[in-house]
C-alpha cells in the first residue's frame, strides 16, 4: 500500500478523532449512499415505464406500419407482403383492417376499434391474443353462421360480456341507398376475452377475421395497412426506409417510435429532470466531504507539519486528502448501488406500488435497473467527490511546517 493511502486510511480509522468529525464523516458516507440509491431507484423507475409501455405497445401493434397515401387502402396486399417479407430483419408482414365501429350488447353500446386480422399470422405475432383469460382464440364461424370476435378484458367487464354472448357491430361505412348512407350492422359471437395488460387496448379494441372486418366495412378484399414486425425494434427507422424502397411510390411508413413520439419524449424529459433534481442529493453529499476534509486538515495540521518536516512532499500531502475523500465516496457509492439495485429488484418483482391503469396504462410501477445508468451515476458521484476534495487537499499542501511547529 502506498504511503498516501496508508495515512489516509489511518486518519479515517483513528479512534482519537473528535466525535463531531466522526459524525460528519458518517453523514458524508450516508449522503453519498442516499444520493446514489435514490438516483438508481428513480432512473430504474423511468426506464421501467419506458420498457413496460413499449413492450405492451408492441404486443398489439407492429414495429413498422406501411400505409397507402390513398384513402382507398391496399388492394394487391398479398403480392406486396411477399415482396416485403424478403427484406432483411423482417420477421413477419401482417395485413390488417382498422375500423371504428359501434358495438351494441343488449341496452349497452359504445364505440370501439375493430381490427381485422389473419388468424394464423395474428396468433404468431400478437402476444395479446396469446393471453386469453376466458374462452379461446377461436376465429371460426359458429354453426349458425355468426363470425367470431375477441374482446379485451376491460371491455368485457364494462359491457358485461362473456364468451358465447352475441353482439352487434355497426360500421359508419354503410351502404349507399336512395335515402343516403345507411349504417351496416353485423352480428358477432364473443369467443374469447384477452388481457394484453395495456389499458387502452383492453378497453377499446376487438379482433375479428380479415374477411369479417372487410365485410362489415363493405370494402371488398382491401386492407388498411401492412404491419411489419422486425428482429430488432431499435432498427425500425432503417427498416422502414428499406420497406419504402421496396414498396415503391404511393406509400408511407411509420415506426412504433414515431407513432408514440410524444409519449416517449415525455418519458425521456422526465428522466432528465429526475436525474438533475435528485442529483442535488449527491451534490450536497459532496459538500459534506468538503466539510470532513476541511475539519481533518485543521485537526491534523500538526501531523501534516511533522510529515513535511520529515521529508514528505507537498504532492504526497495533497494525495493523502484526495485519497481520504475518495475512500468516503467509494464506500458510499458501493453501498448506494447495492441498496438501489436491490430495492429496484424487490419493488419490481413484488409490484409494491400499484397504479390506476386508466391513467398510467399499466397496473403497477415497473422498475428496470440499467447497468449503464449505474455506471454514469457512480462516475458522476465520484467526480463530485473529487471536486469537493481538491480545495481541502490544496490547503493541506500549502501548510508551512515552521509556522505550525514554532511553538511546539
Amino acid at each position: 500500500m502506498k504511503f498516501e493511502s496508508l495515512v489516509a486510511l489511518r486518519y479515517l480509522r483513528s479512534p482519537n478523532r473528535p466525535a463531531v468529525l466522526r459524525l460528519v464523516t458518517l453523514l458524508a458516507v450516508i449522503g453519498v449512499t442516499a444520493g446514489v440509491t435514490t438516483l438508481v431507484i428513480a432512473l430504474s423507475m423511468d426506464s421501467g415505464f419506458r420498457h413496460a409501455i413499449s413492450e405492451r405497445l408492441l404486443s398489439v401493434t407492429a414495429d413498422v406500419n406501411l400505409k397507402p397515401l390513398s384513402p382507398n387502402g391496399i388492394r394487391d396486399y398479398k403480392e406486396l407482403a411477399a415482396k416485403l417479407e424478403s427484406a432483411p430483419e423482417v420477421r413477419s408482414v401482417e395485413p390488417a383492417v382498422y375500423d371504428e365501429v359501434l358495438l351494441s350488447s343488449g341496452v349497452q353500446s359504445r364505440g370501439i376499434i375493430l381490427k381485422g386480422v389473419d388468424p394464423a399470422l395474428a396468433m404468431k405475432t400478437s402476444s395479446a391474443l396469446r393471453h386469453i383469460v376466458s374462452g379461446s382464440a377461436d376465429f371460426g364461424v359458429s354453426p349458425d353462421g355468426i363470425p367470431a370476435i375477441l374482446v379485451g378484458r376491460l371491455m368485457a367487464e364494462d359491457l358485461n360480456l362473456s364468451t358465447g354472448d352475441y353482439v352487434t357491430l355497426i360500421s359508419p361505412q354503410g351502404n349507399l341507398t336512395p335515402f343516403g348512407m345507411l349504417p351496416h350492422p353485423k352480428r358477432f359471437r364473443v369467443t374469447g376475452i384477452y388481457d394484453s395488460g395495456f389499458y387502452d387496448y383492453d378497453a377499446n379494441w376487438a379482433f375479428a377475421t380479415l374477411n369479417s372486418a372487410q365485410s362489415l366495412a363493405g370494402v371488398g378484399d382491401v386492407v388498411s395497412l401492412l404491419e411489419v414486425r422486425i428482429s430488432n425494434k431499435e432498427d425500425a427507422q432503417q427498416v422502414a426506409s428499406e420497406l419504402l424502397a421496396r414498396a415503391g411510390p404511393g406509400f408511407t411508413a411509420d415506426t412504433w417510435m414515431e407513432e408514440n413520439r410524444p409519449l416517449f419524449h415525455a418519458l425521456s424529459l422526465e428522466k432528465l429532470v429526475t436525474a438533475l433534481f435528485i442529483g442535488l442529493i449527491t451534490f450536497v453529499a459532496g459538500l459534506n466531504i468538503l466539510v470532513v476534509l476541511t475539519m481533518t486538515v485543521t485537526e491534523r495540521a500538526r501531523d501534516i507539519a511533522v510529515l513535511m518536516a520529515m521529508g514528505a512532499r507537498r504532492r504526497q500531502i495533497r494525495r493523502i486528502f484526495l485519497a481520504q475523500g475518495l475512500v468516503v465516496s467509494i464506500i458510499g457509492i458501493i453501498a448506494g448501488l447495492v441498496l438501489g439495485y436491490s430495492a429496484a429488484m424487490i419493488l419490481n418483482n413484488w409490484k409494491v406500488i400499484p397504479l390506476n391503469p386508466q391513467v398510467y396504462a399499466i397496473p403497477y410501477v415497473p422498475f428496470h435497473a440499467n447497468a449503464l445508468d449505474g455506471l454514469w451515476i457512480a462516475l458522476t458521484a465520484l467526480a463530485i467527490s473529487i471536486a469537493a476534495s481538491i480545495l481541502p487537499a490544496q490547503s493541506a499542501a500549502k501548510i508551512l511546517p515552521v509556522n505550525i511547529l514554532r511553538f511546539e
